[in-house]
């Protein structure tokens, strides 16, 4: 790979938003065949780098070089026609269209007569998909695929333009252990077709799997680089944050167990012929949900707040039966959730952080219909300053925020409304390695205070690092609860795998 030439060089690439110094000098390089890892906390700069390769962005000072020559992208078009692929996070596909016309929107073959050439297009994709080893089913609406044939059709479609250089951003972010190894293979593939890729990944150990090189932002500036094959995790995160983040779980609670139980659910069934469960969680507990993807971790959770289906439960919170047959009704019990997909169920991206704080309780700060704007900016900054929300001001965006960010202010909502029990799903998808601390931390502080916590992971040292107890997931049905030294990953896959109760 060292003698393969070189494809690509960012060269002091500088970039300043108002108020912000986004990026600071940057240099990187990549060779053909090579997939270079580039890292960096949110917030480091590494979406406006590679916003600047794909012709979104402008660079204010710096020279983009492909094979040797200087090149200026005007346009997201500039650089696909330079042979610049970009593979982002959210998908660009239209749902409703196949593979096929995905693979060719806007650029449709037309036969002599100036009809489309769908006959053409089959060719063509079945000669993409087969150069890539997909057996994709083509005549079939995208939405109805897996995501990670989805993430397949996006890179093809990156491939189709003649791209030589592909940024995949977060590529396995919503795939499952399996997918992420097909897309593995896939890279492998496309680095034996001389293929150059910028891989970004929060998940470190993707890193030492599948990157030749690794390049570490942080703070708009270089701060690391090195052959993967001669670095480390621990050396990784030190060039990501500055510092060592040699244990990233808060310690339990001293005093053996937790409090009185605030949750208690027995007799839940999802569907009629479905398995019936039953747990409880204490005060100042966080409860463990573990099992492989499609156990019923948050189908469970869901139906027990009324946000999914549910054929039958029984719920006392503080030893009082509760329906909660809605996420509002669970709400005014105090019990939370935090979703899976924080920008698509937990958020509204477009307004302020102030909004997407009080929006749930907007009567607590209204007086005579009128809203009490002083009153709930007050409390708003107070709740943010407790959670160490890192933004201008309450007014900013919550687009523009930080994955970690935008995560505690999903917690700031549900912390201001007083919640007893919250939910963690899937709590640091996409997050960085110190944002993912923080959390941790803050989960931690919380249980502190008499919160009692549901955690939903699919990542076992997750799982193993935070919680008190752990309840095992199989089909649908909790196999087993594992409490303290029983909390081994090695038990947790045994049961979760096999599905049988201790």
């Amino acid at each position: 790979m060292s003698h393969s030439p070189t494809v690509l060089a960012l060269q002091g690439i500088s970039k300043r938003f108002p108020g912000v110094q986004a990026l600071d000098d940057i240099n990187l390089s990549l060779r053909a065949g090579e997939v270079h890892a580039l890292l960096g906390e949110n917030g480091a700069g590494k979406s406006t780098l590679m916003k600047i390769l794909s012709g979104i962005e402008r660079p204010d000072q710096g020279q983009i070089l492909l094979a040797g020559r200087e090149c200026r992208f005007d346009s997201y078009r500039d650089a696909r026609a330079a042979g610049v692929g970009m593979v982002f996070q959210e998908f660009s596909l239209i749902p409703d269209l196949d593979a096929v016309d995905n693979l060719f929107l806007g650029r449709y073959p037309r036969n002599r007569w100036a009809r489309l050439d769908r006959r053409q297009m089959l060719a063509q994709a079945r000669e993409m998909f087969g150069s890539l080893g997909v057996d994709m089913p083509l005549e079939v609406p995208v939405a109805r695929l897996s995501v990670a044939m989805q993430q397949f059709v996006e890179i093809a479609k990156a491939l189709s333009l003649q791209a030589r250089i592909l940024v995949l951003d977060e590529p396995t972010a919503t795939l499952t252990p399996q997918e992420a190894r097909r897309l593995f293979g896939l890279m492998r593939r496309l680095q034996a077709q001389q293929v150059a890729m910028v891989f970004i990944s929060h998940h470190l150990d993707e890193i030492f799997e599948v990157c030749d090189q690794v390049s570490v932002l942080r703070d708009g500036r270089n701060a690391g680089h090195a052959r993967v094959a001669d670095t480390s995790v621990d050396e990784l995160v030190r060039m990501m944050v500055g510092r060592q983040v040699a244990q990233s779980y808060p310690p339990r609670q001293a005093g053996g167990d937790a409090g009185r139980p605030v949750l208690e659910v027995s007799g839940i069934q999802l569907a009629p012929e479905g398995p019936v469960n039953a747990f409880e969680l204490r005060e100042g507990e966080i409860l463990g949900f573990a099992g492989l993807v499609g156990s019923g971790r948050s189908e469970l959770a869901l139906g027990l707040i009324g946000a999914g289906p549910v054929h039958a439960k029984q719920v006392r919170i503080d030893g009082r039966p509760r329906a909660l047959r809605s996420p509002a009704e669970a709400l005014a019990c105090g019990v939370g959730l935090l979703p899976e997909n924080r920008k698509a169920q937990g958020l509204l991206t477009e307004f302020s952080i102030r909004f997407n704080i009080s929006v749930n309780q907007l009567r607590r700060f209204s007086r005579h219909g009128l809203l009490r704007r002083r009153a709930e900016t007050q409390a708003c900054e107070a709740v943010c300053r407790r959670l160490g929300v890192k933004a201008g001001n309450i007014e900013a965006r919550v687009g523009t925020l930080s994955g970690g960010n935008q995560q505690k202010v999903v917690i700031a909502r549900w912390l201001s409304q007083a919640c007893k029990v919250l939910i963690f799903d899937e709590p640091t998808r996409g997050i960085d390695v110190g944002a993912k601390a923080e959390i941790y931390a803050l989960m931690r502080e919380l249980t502190q205070t008499g919160v009692a916590i549901i955690l939903i992971s699919s990542e076992l040292p997750e799982i193993v690092g935070l919680s008190d107890r752990v309840a095992v997931f199989a089909a649908g049905r909790i196999v087993c609860t594992l409490v303290g030294p029983e909390i081994q990953a090695t038990e947790l896959l045994r049961h979760a795998a096999r599905g049988t109760a201790t």
